[in-house]
């Protein structure tokens, strides 16, 4: 792919910085719907591979799509030849229709042009096996759950700031957020767990 990296200058300090505060949510995501041996398994904007960790550890065949690649070397370095990854933007997925048992996003679509977003969504649809699912976590801009949820969603406002997402963020909650999102790309949320005080939301599909 031509271009910058956007994200060469943060991904050797990722790990330290950003994961850890979404940590216990890609645990959170992983227990709604556990992983099973020989699953298909795609994520796209898997970033340094931490959020593959679990899935390949449960036997799963990974596959990881990342629109950086410094990222995905750092990804490379943590899984090794345990897991197929590409350089693509997720717009066109390079894998035939309906290969994969689960396909997951974490904290991406945000950062997706707006007007790109249900394109990213329906590529992420077509490669999933019928019967099949999706798991997508994302901000969620409801009601709040006390001074954690405040707390976190100014963290997540400064985050978004700094890191250059923020345009992507604030036209993300002009959309209504990720159901609405979905239901312009023709899906529907069978589930929806709140998750960081009412800050994020993981979506079963």
């Amino acid at each position: 792919m031509a271009g910058a990296d956007p994200y060469r200058l943060i991904a050797g300090i990722y790990d330290r910085v950003v994961e850890p505060m979404q940590r216990g949510v890609r645990r959170r995501a992983v227990d709604l719907i556990a992983p099973q041996p020989g699953w298909r398994v795609l994520d796209v904007g898997c970033g340094t591979g931490t959020g593959l960790v679990p899935y390949v550890e449960a036997g799963c065949a990974v596959v990881g799509v990342d629109v950086s690649e410094a990222m995905l070397e750092r990804a490379r370095k943590r899984l090794g030849p345990a897991v197929d990854l590409h350089l693509t933007d997720g717009v066109e997925l390079p894998f035939a229709t309906g290969r994969f048992d689960l396909v997951t996003m974490s904290l991406v679509l945000h950062e997706i042009p707006a007007d790109r977003r249900s394109d990213v969504l329906g590529e992420m649809t077509r490669v999933t096996a019928p019967g099949g699912r999706m798991l997508v976590t994302d901000f969620r801009f409801g009601s709040l759950q006390g001074v954690r949820g405040r707390v976190l969603r100014l963290v997540s406002w400064i985050v978004e700031r700094i890191s250059g997402h923020f345009d992507g963020y604030r036209s993300f909650r002009a959309m209504g957020g990720f159901p609405a999102v979905a239901a312009r790309a023709g899906l529907s949320v069978e589930m929806e767990k709140v998750v960081g005080g009412g800050n994020m939301a993981i979506f079963l599909l």
